[in-house]
């Protein structure tokens, strides 16, 4: 894809991130258990209080949309041969949509299963580089907010390591800084010794 100003990619970005916003977490768990995950344990919209609220099935669902969301838009972009940094603009908006839904008023969940549908296809040996650090700090800490918080912290040196550019190594720092950023009460609990752990 050749480059295009800003307003022919406009559409793009509010697509991704309308795409991005759709608040799967809360739809799933109204729709298949009849509760509001906002009312239930951390009152995030994401998959792990999703299954919180509603149960395993609700949970699983709410995990492969929110990645989904995530992959659509940087997936084709990067079937089309968009720039780095229009696929770091599209990935910044799938991401911050699942954030800062329209749809909730702003307030949606902390992006991880997002950032890896942004990965995957940008990606693919950073996302699973990035995911294989989660699963090993969570099975050893039974933390799902410390998993991720390292998971975010990791995705720099993993993008260096693959040989990114420099514009997408700004771009996982920033996905990864601003996943770690929403988990700020979770940092505090840890410290504290007050995060729950995962059975």
């Amino acid at each position: 894809m050749e480059e295009l100003d800003f307003i022919t990619v406009l559409p793009w970005f509010i697509m991704a991130y309308l795409l991005g916003a759709i608040p799967f977490g809360l739809l799933f768990s109204r729709w298949l258990s009849g509760v509001d995950p906002r009312e239930h344990g951390s009152g995030n919209i994401g998959a792990t209080n999703a299954m919180r609220a509603g149960g395993k099935r609700v949970g699983a669902l709410t995990l492969i949309a929110d990645i989904t969301k995530g992959a659509i838009p940087v997936g084709l972009s990067v079937l089309l041969h968009a720039s780095d940094l229009l696929i770091l603009l599209l990935a910044l908006s799938a991401f911050l949509g699942h954030i800062f839904p329209v749809y909730l008023n702003f307030k949606g969940g902390k992006g991880v299963a997002t950032m890896y549908g942004v990965l995957l296809p940008w990606l693919p040996w950073v996302a699973v580089g990035s995911f294989v650090i989660w699963f090993v700090v969570y099975k050893v800490s039974r933390y799902v907010s410390l998993a991720s918080i390292i998971a975010g912290l990791v995705l720099l040196p993993f993008a260096y390591l693959v040989g990114a550019s420099e514009v997408t190594m700004v771009g996982v720092t920033l996905l990864g800084l601003i996943m770690v950023g929403r988990h700020w009460e979770n940092i505090k609990r840890l410290l504290a010794g007050e995060e729950p752990k995962t059975a």
